[in-house]
Parts: structure tokens; C-alpha cells; sequence
């Protein structure tokens, strides 16, 4: 039987317990894991569909989590780009010729996402003929996150390229950000078609903006993004963080369910977007390197933010750490589960 507490929940259907998956479940906190990568790339493994299953499949053998979340890199979609990047070890995406000027986003090439990262969604085929019970979640990198990416070069704390780039030249900004969009959606596409049950767009930096910015420059690509998979029927989530400023804004997206880091209540966030919006969230990381008493009294305040547990998707509000110990993820995911049924009961 599939377990659908997932997708059920993101609909905002009843559960017969609160589901969770993590973000990074499959990181580097595993040991599975570390020893894979001590033996390839994270590009060779992100490239190679056998190897990215595999990865995906380590922490459902470890815990009983809802869902599994397909390996791959937000900076994929890059290949298809003509983007010349590489992944550091400990600093992330790092792009060979930054993104500063209208030619070179017309430099760009024609994104397809079945020609250039076939790979994804081979993973998640490999993935499914393998597990047949638990669902896997898609993703892709929002488009701010991507922009910031390529115009910056690789990581950044103050995003002065960017912005420099936003606030000089907004009309080659926004056409960077809707071929991003435009590319993510076909991305996101080639996901649901190999098998993903429901799609995340990670853009984890857009919290860098303010609303004004967000709402002339990015709330409509956004949207774009959502539209145009609705017709997929696969629930969708639209995560940052950072962006509790932005909250009714990322509540107009046109996700299903927004993911929330750890920096607001849950509670305000539903007081603030309505019942109708799923929420996904949003145990601080750093809880699971307490003890197993702090993690359930800690997994307690938050599941006590959604009094009815309805719509409501555990994770943390970031990923997974790698320090973190295994058995404090397996006690998070057990605590969840029995409260939640306890919750369902009532």
C-alpha cells in the first residue's frame, strides 16, 4: 500500500498521523552517506542515477519517514544553462563566469530539462522501482536563490552583485529571473513525470529581499512557476528562509503549502496566511544536537502551533546538520508519529 499521509496532508486532508521527512535526510550526517562521498563527487553521484538513488533510499532504511527526497543539487538546472560551474566541498555552487550584464543572459541557452538533466529523473524512476510504499518529493531552486547564484558567483552573505545588478539594471534582473523561472518549470515537469509526488522550491535566500522587492520582482515568476504545474496534480511547497517579513507575500505564490524555518512561530504564520495554505516546519536544526528529552519537548511546542494537526508537514526549518546524531533523527520521527496519533485520536 502507498503511504500517502504525505500528499494527503499537503491537501489539507485529515491524516491519521502528522507526517515527517527532513530536509538533507540524506546528508551528510549518515554514514552511508560519507562513504559514497568519500568515493565520488557530489556531481558524479548527483549525475550517475544508480548512485543518487541510492543516496535517496539511506534514510528510509534508518528512519520511518513519510517521504523520500530525490539527491541532486539546486544547481543542476545550470548544465542546461550553458553555466560552466563546480561544487566546492563545504562552500557549495561556484560559477566559473558570473552572470553581470543583458548579454550574458541572452548568452544563455534554451533550457530542456530531458536533454541536459536527464539524470533527475532517472534517479527518481530508480528510486520508485525500489520503493513502493513511501512517496518522493522533487525539488528545484527558486529563482531569486538561482539569480544570486549566478550573478554572485557561488555563496554570499550580503548579495552585493545582485543587488547592485537589481537596482541598476532591473529590467536585465527580471529577465534573468523569468528565464530561471521558465527553466524551472520544465524542470520541475520532467520531475512529476518520472514519479515525484510532490514538488518543493527551494528559494532559500529570497529572504534577502524586501517586500517591495519581492512584490514587483519575483511574486509573478513565482506564481508562473505554480500555475503552470497545478495541472500535474501534485501538491506543491515553497520554502525560504529568513522571510517571516514576507510571509503574506509567499503566501500568494500559488504553492499548496509554504515551508517555514524555525525564526517564526507556526502559529503566527497560520494567524497570518489562513487556514487554507498547508504548512511545512519548523523544528530549529540545532534541536537535534540536544539530548532525546530536548528533541520531543521541543517537537511538542511545535506540533502545539497546529492545535488540530491539520495540514501540517513536520521537517526542520533547515537542513538536516552533519553533526547531528542518527538516533536523534530516528527519536524525532518516532515522537512525531506517536503524538500525532495520539492527536488523531482525540
Amino acid at each position: 500500500m502507498t503511504r500517502d499521509r504525505l500528499v494527503r496532508a499537503l491537501r489539507g486532508e485529515a491524516t491519521d498521523t502528522t507526517p515527517i521527512w527532513l530536509m538533507r535526510q540524506a546528508g551528510r550526517h549518515l554514514p552511508g552517506y560519507r562513504a559514497l562521498r568519500a568515493a565520488h563527487p557530489i556531481l558524479e553521484i548527483a549525475r550517475t542515477p544508480e548512485l543518487a538513488a541510492e543516496v535517496t533510499l539511506e534514510p528510509l532504511r534508518h528512519y520511518d519517514v513519510d517521504a523520500a527526497v530525490v539527491f541532486a543539487d539546486i544547481s543542476l538546472p545550470f548544465l542546461g544553462l550553458g553555466v560552466p560551474f563546480s561544487i566546492d566541498p563545504g562552500l557549495g555552487p561556484v560559477v566559473a563566469r558570473p552572470i553581470r550584464s543583458r548579454a550574458d543572459v541572452e548568452a544563455l541557452t534554451d533550457f530542456d530539462a530531458r536533454r541536459s538533466v536527464p539524470f533527475v529523473g532517472r534517479a527518481i524512476e530508480r528510486f520508485r522501482e525500489r520503493e513502493t510504499e513511501r512517496p518522493i518529493v522533487g525539488f528545484a531552486g527558486g529563482p531569486f536563490t538561482l539569480a544570486a547564484y549566478l550573478i554572485e558567483g557561488g555563496p554570499s552573505r550580503e548579495y552585493v552583485e545582485t543587488k547592485r545588478l537589481l537596482y541598476t539594471d532591473p529590467g536585465t534582473f527580471d529577465r534573468l529571473i523569468g528565464r530561471l523561472a521558465t527553466a524551472t518549470i520544465d524542470y520541475l515537469r520532467m520531475q512529476a513525470e518520472s514519479g515525484a509526488a510532490a514538488l518543493q522550491l527551494f528559494d532559500t535566500w529570497v529572504g534577502a529581499v524586501s517586500p517591495r522587492v519581492f512584490e514587483e520582482h519575483l511574486l509573478a515568476p513565482i506564481r508562473s512557476i505554480f500555475d503552470a504545474l497545478r495541472p500535474l496534480g501534485r501538491p506543491t511547497i515553497y520554502f525560504s528562509t529568513g522571510s517571516s517579513h514576507l510571509v503574506e507575500q509567499l503566501a500568494r505564490t500559488g504553492a499548496d503549502a509554504l515551508g517555514v524555518d524555525w525564526r517564526e512561530p507556526l502559529g503566527r504564520v497560520r494567524a497570518r496566511v489562513g487556514p487554507a495554505l498547508a504548512l511545512q516546519g519548523n523544528l530549529d536544526p540545532g534541536v537535534l544536537l540536544g539530548d532525546a528529552a530536548a528533541v520531543r519537548r521541543e517537537a511538542d511546542r511545535v506540533m502545539a502551533e497546529i492545535p488540530d494537526g491539520r495540514a501540517h508537514v513536520f521537517n526542520l526549518g533547515h537542513g538536516v546538520l552533519p553533526a547531528t546524531d542518527p538516533a536523534r533523527v530516528r527519536e524525532l520521527v518516532e515522537h512525531v508519529h506517536a503524538a500525532g496519533r495520539d492527536r488523531s485520536r482525540r
